[in-house]
C-alpha cells in the first residue's frame, strides 16, 4: 500500500473515532482543503457527464425538458442540476444527500464561474440558504427512503450506487417502484472500481475482491464506504423488484492490458468465485431502468 494511501486510511479511521457531528465537521474541512481540483475542472468533468446522459436519453427517446429529476446524491456542488436545467431544459431537479456538504462561496463561485465558460446568469431565489436558481432545490441530511419524493419522472445518480448497502440500493428503489408513475426512468451511472486504486496505482481495480466480508468491513469507514456489488448482484436487485432494464452497458479491461494482468493476480475470495471475469472486471456501468 501506498504511502499516500495509508495517509488517507489512518486519517479516515482517526476522523471514524470522533463523535459523528465532530468527525463529519472535521472530514468537510479537511476535504475542502485537499481538494486539488478547482471548478472549472469539476465542471468539465460534470459537461461530460452530462452529454453521456444526454446522448442516453436521446438514444432511448426519454423526453427531459420540462420534465422534473431527482438527483441521489448532491455532492459538494450543484454542477449536475445546472446542466440539467440549463442545458437539458428541465423543469426541476431536487437533490438528494444524507450529508451536507453545500457551501454558500462555493456556488457563488460556481455561479461566476458558469457564467464565464457558457454565458449562462444564474438567476438565485431570494430568501434561500443558497444562492441556487428556484428550480434547483437542495434537501441535506436526508435519507430518500424515508423523504416524501416529489413528482417526477427521471431519477439520476452519479458515482453514488457504489457507495450504498445493497440493502438501503433495495430499499430506496422499492421505493421508486412504489411511488413513482409508471413509466418513470431511473438512470445510474456506477463506478464499481476499488476506488483505494485511484490513490495507489499499484492497486489492481478489482483488489477489494480477495477479501471476505468481515475483513472488508476493517478496511474502511463510514467516510469511504464500498459495497463491492458486482454487475450481476446491481441487475439481481433490480430485477427482484420487477423492474424493465432498458439499456446496460459497461466497459472491460482488455486481456493484453495491464490492468487485466493486475486483476489475474488476485486471488479471489470465494465469494466471488462464481462470478465471470467479464461480471467481475465490468466498470463504467449506465444502467437504465424503467418503472
Amino acid at each position: 500500500m501506498s504511502i499516500k494511501l495509508n495517509a488517507k486510511t489512518y486519517l479516515f479511521q482517526l476522523l471514524d473515532k470522533f463523535p459523528k457531528n465532530m468527525g463529519d465537521k472535521l472530514y468537510h474541512k479537511i476535504e475542502e482543503m485537499l481538494s486539488g481540483k478547482n471548478i472549472n475542472l469539476k465542471i468539465e468533468e460534470s459537461k461530460n457527464t452530462y452529454f453521456d446522459f444526454e446522448k442516453l436519453t436521446e438514444l432511448l427517446q426519454i423526453p427531459i425538458s420540462g420534465k422534473t429529476l431527482i438527483e441521489i446524491g448532491s455532492g459538494w456542488l450543484p454542477i449536475m442540476p445546472y446542466f440539467f436545467k440549463y442545458f437539458g431544459k428541465m423543469r426541476a431537479v431536487e437533490t438528494y444527500d444524507l450529508n451536507k456538504h453545500y457551501n454558500h462561496n462555493s456556488i457563488r463561485e460556481l455561479n461566476n464561474s458558469f457564467f464565464q465558460k457558457f454565458g449562462v446568469n444564474i438567476e438565485t431565489a431570494n430568501g434561500r440558504k443558497y444562492p441556487l436558481p428556484e428550480a434547483i432545490r437542495y434537501h441535506p441530511n436526508t435519507n430518500l427512503i424515508h423523504a416524501k419524493l416529489p413528482v417526477a419522472e427521471i431519477v439520476f445518480s452519479r458515482f453514488v450506487l457504489e457507495h450504498v448497502s445493497p440493502l438501503d440500493i433495495k430499499n430506496i428503489h422499492l421505493k421508486f417502484k412504489k411511488e413513482l408513475k409508471p413509466g418513470s426512468h431511473i438512470i445510474h451511472f456506477i463506478s464499481p472500481g476499488d476506488h483505494r486504486a485511484y490513490v495507489d496505482k499499484s492497486l489492481s481495480l478489482q483488489d477489494f475482491l480477495q477479501y471476505s466480508e468481515p475483513e472488508w468491513k476493517k478496511k474502511y469507514t463510514r467516510f469511504d464506504y464500498h459495497n463491492r456489488l458486482r454487475l450481476p448482484q446491481y441487475i439481481e436487485i433490480f430485477e427482484s423488484l420487477g423492474f424493465e432494464i432498458i439499456h446496460l452497458e459497461f466497459s472491460n479491461p482488455p486481456l493484453d492490458s495491464e490492468a487485466y494482468k493486475k486483476f489475474k493476480s488476485i486471488k479471489l475470495h470465494p465469494d466471488f468465485k462464481k462470478i465471470t471475469d467479464e461480471e467481475l472486471t465490468a466498470g463504467a456501468i449506465n444502467i437504465v431502468l424503467k418503472t
